[in-house]
C-alpha cells in the first residue's frame, strides 16, 4: 500500500460529496498548505461534444479579481500601434522581427496579441503558437485594432477559455492568498462566461460537474445549483 505524506495525511474536507462553492473554496484554501503561494484551478465538465462544430466553447472572462500571476504579454504591432502596446505593459513588440525570434524557437511569453494587419505574418506561426493556444483570434479579443486595451485587459485578468475534447475546461482563478470574497467572485465570473458561451448545438444539462483545486491539494466537487448553473 502506498505511503501516505504528510500533507496527504493533513488533508481536510469532503473531497467526494459535492458542496456549496463558497464551502468548496474555503476548502481549497484551508488545504494549500505548500511553502509556495498555490493557483487555484477550476475544471467545469460540459455537456458538449466539442468534435462537432455547433459544440465548441471558446471566449475570454475578465476576472474580477484578476489572475494573481504576472502574464507576458507578446504583441504583432507596427508603428503607433506597437507603440500604443508598449504604453499599455507589452512584453515584447514586433512584426517581422518577433515572428522570426518565435520561428526561432522564442516562447517567453503567455499571451499573444495582434493587430488585423498583422494577422497575414502571424497565420505562419499556426504549426508553433496553435498547439499551445497562443493563437490570436478575433473571438477571444487577440486579434483587435484595440491593441492597447487588449494589454490592458490580459495584465488585469482576462482568462481564454476552451473546451478540450472530453469536454472539459479549465483555467487559473487565483491564488490562495486571494480572500474568501475575491475567489467567489472570479469563480462566479469563470462560470457565468461558460454559461454565456452556451453554444446552440448543446442540449439537456450544460453545467455539469465543477471541481476546484490548488496546485498541491486535492479537487472539492461544487453544486452546480449553488451557482445557480
Amino acid at each position: 500500500m502506498a505511503k501516505q505524506t504528510k500533507r496527504t495525511k493533513a488533508r481536510t474536507g469532503d473531497t467526494v460529496a459535492p458542496m456549496d462553492f463558497a464551502e468548496a473554496i474555503a476548502a481549497v484554501k484551508s488545504n494549500a498548505t505548500a511553502k509556495f503561494d498555490e493557483s487555484i484551478e477550476i475544471a467545469v465538465n460540459l455537456g458538449v461534444d466539442p468534435r462537432h462544430a455547433d459544440q465548441q466553447v471558446r471566449g475570454v472572462v475578465n476576472l474580477p479579481s484578476g489572475t494573481g500571476r504576472d502574464v507576458r504579454v507578446a504583441v504583432f504591432a507596427k508603428d503607433a500601434k506597437a507603440a500604443e502596446a508598449l504604453a499599455a505593459g507589452a512584453d515584447i513588440v514586433g512584426a517581422e522581427d518577433l515572428y522570426e525570434k518565435i520561428n526561432g524557437g522564442f516562447m517567453d511569453f503567455d499571451r499573444v496579441i495582434a493587430s488585423p494587419d498583422m494577422m497575414a505574418l502571424v497565420g505562419r506561426l499556426g504549426k508553433v503558437l496553435g498547439p499551445r493556444g497562443l493563437m490570436p483570434n478575433p473571438k477571444v479579443g487577440t486579434v483587435t485594432p484595440n491593441v492597447a486595451q487588449a494589454v490592458k485587459d490580459a495584465k488585469g485578468g482576462a482568462v481564454e477559455f476552451r473546451v478540450e475534447k472530453a469536454g472539459i475546461a479549465h483555467g487559473g482563478i487565483g491564488k490562495a492568498s486571494f480572500t474568501q470574497e475575491a475567489l467567489e467572485a472570479n469563480v462566479k465570473a469563470y462560470v457565468d462566461a461558460l454559461q454565456r458561451a452556451r453554444p446552440s448545438g448543446a442540449k439537456g444539462t450544460y453545467v455539469k460537474r465543477i471541481t476546484l483545486s490548488s496546485t498541491m491539494g486535492p479537487g472539492f466537487k461544487i453544486d452546480p445549483a449553488s451557482l445557480n448553473a
